[in-house]
């Protein structure tokens, strides 16, 4: 018999037993002889200790409820008790009785362990778990009740077969095998698998299970390259090229390949693939991974590479372009903090008072054309150094003056006068189509007016308010280029001056003569 069995409470066990009986006794076991079995728990001197029988197969009335399921004429004890309780906990011995032969094996007992739960099942994995290859797993649980044996479930992530049987063990206990097989993929890779042993007690159930990981071996499989950096390189930067997979066991050989034509050439081998890009670099890339079950191929990524030129040209658009944003940004910030000053009161006639301006009385624009056909040309000291620089300097200057003031001398400018009017004024002078080489774009100029060449008509105009004091608005008119120049009003002799330059195509620079101060956020009385 066994050395241990384990038996859930409110089940029955099932003790193996066979009886091996010696010569040394001084009687010999007659078969033929009505054969009796007795069960004697924690120690065999029953003698002393009477109450120590649980069982005897020729009594109708026992301690233990039970019954010898053996041919004891063929030596065979095998007995089965019933209605297990923990009490039930102990070592036990066999003894035979055949009169006049009577013997006791002290030599040999069994422990009986009364459980409240089952034990877990086993499962056992028969070879490899390698993928597309049908595979079997088994899945035992102990019977130590063979009349209720367990039930076996399986719980996997595929579509399976199974077959049960109860099967005995080599101790001749008796055991339930069942085997499920299917075939594994290699996104069963990790996955959990479970046995349940479902056993009857009574009239409810017991259950344990076993809960296993499956080791599948495949193939490299999901292999993919990266690049980095993503972007087009230019060459002589360095670029990173990185190959993953996911295989068990893993990947042992990593191989990288460029397309050339149609044929792909092994250009490097390992998980990264790092090179200083050439001229002949750019193209495909893919890579191999490979293990001892086989290889994955990876998709094709692109190198694309670019000259020097093609790099420093897109340099040059980036500056560019956060150059414009910041000039947007500054313009944006003008636009909401512009403090203007009036450049010149409402033009009057000589001699007259100026009229008082009633408080609600709207602002009236008045403008001032210029007129280039003849102007003539003052060299400036300014304008002698840019001669000698090659670039001819020439300037306009606009009188405006106020109303009930002495009119302020024009410094000495032959051919340059200020033709009053009730909203014109005309400075007539410079040379011909002079006006037409000023084409650009506009310069915001803080508190001054706004001075617009109109080619059509081949006027400079300047805007201004009548409102001395006031914020001078930009008004614009029709689709008028601005003069890309400085515009300076001097304070003292009530003058307005445009400087510019004449040559075609070269910056605008801003040629100051004299002692000018530049009108900055108001102009007072």
């Amino acid at each position: 018999m066994p050395d241990r069995l384990d038996v859930l409470t409110g089940s029955c066990i099932q003790i193996p037993c066979t009886c091996n009986i010696l010569d040394k006794n001084k009687y010999t076991f007659n078969s033929t002889i009505p054969t009796f079995g007795v069960w004697i728990k924690e120690s065999p001197d029953f003698g002393l200790h009477p109450d120590n029988v649980i069982f005897n197969s020729s009594e109708t009335v026992n301690r233990y409820q039970g019954k010898i399921t053996g041919n004891m004429s063929q030596k065979n004890c095998t007995t089965v008790f019933f209605n297990v309780t923990t009490s039930y906990t102990n070592k036990y011995f066999f003894r035979i009785e055949s009169q006049p032969f009577r013997a006791t094996d002290t030599e040999k007992s069994v422990d009986i362990v009364v459980w409240d739960l089952p034990s877990s099942p086993i499962i056992t994995v028969s070879g490899e778990v390698k993928e597309g290859t049908p595979v079997s797993l088994n899945c035992s649980a102990v019977a130590p009740c063979p009349e209720h044996p367990p039930e076996l479930t399986w719980t996997l992530p595929t579509q399976f077969t199974t077959e049960n049987q109860l099967q005995e063990n080599p101790d001749q206990t008796k055991s339930v095998l069942s085997t499920v097989t299917f075939t594994p993929s290699y996104l069963h890779h990790e996955k959990n698998i479970t046995c349940t042993a479902v056993y009857p007690v009574g009239a409810s159930n017991k259950t344990a299970e076993h809960n296993m990981m499956l080791n599948v071996s495949f193939s490299p499989k999901d292999t993919s390259a990266s690049i980095s950096p993503a972007d087009p390189e230019s060459v002589g930067s360095c670029v990173n090229l990185t190959c993953s997979s996911t295989a068990n066991p893993p990947v042992t050989n990593f191989t990288w390949f460029q397309i050339s034509g149609d044929k792909p050439i092994q250009v490097a081998t390992g998980l990264h693939y790092s090179l200083n890009v050439t001229a002949v670099d750019g193209g495909l890339y893919f890579c191999e991974a490979r293990n001892s079950h086989g290889c994955g191929k990876s998709n094709d990524v692109q190198l694309a590479s670019k000259g020097p030129e093609e790099h420093n040209n897109s340099m040059v658009f980036w500056v560019a372009a956060g150059t414009l944003a910041a000039f947007l940004f500054i313009s944006l910030i003008s636009l909401f903090n512009f403090p203007v000053g009036t450049v010149c009161a409402n033009q009057a006639t000589a001699g007259e008072e100026p009229e008082e301006r009633a408080e609600d009385q709207s602002e009236e624009i008045h403008y001032g054309d210029i007129d280039f056909s003849k102007l003539q040309t003052k060299e400036t000291p300014a304008a002698a150094q840019d001669r000698v620089q090659g670039q001819e300097s020439e300037y306009a200057e606009v009188n405006v003056t106020r109303r009930g003031a002495q009119e302020p001398p024009l410094n000495n400018l032959d051919g340059l006068y200020a033709q009053e009017g009730a909203s014109d004024l005309q400075v007539l002078g410079s040379k011909e189509d002079m006006g037409s080489l000023y084409e650009g774009q506009t310069k915001t100029l803080f508190d001054l007016p706004k001075v617009f060449w109109e080619k059509e008509t081949q006027e400079l105009r300047v805007y201004f308010t009548q409102q001395m004091g006031a914020d001078l608005p930009q008004q614009v008119e029709g689709k008028l280029k601005a003069l890309e120049d400085r515009v300076f009003w001097e304070k003292e002799t009530q003058e307005l001056r445009v400087y510019f330059t004449q040559q075609v195509g070269a910056d605008l620079p801003h040629q100051v003569e004299g002692e000018l101060k530049a009108l900055e956020d108001r102009i007072s009385d």
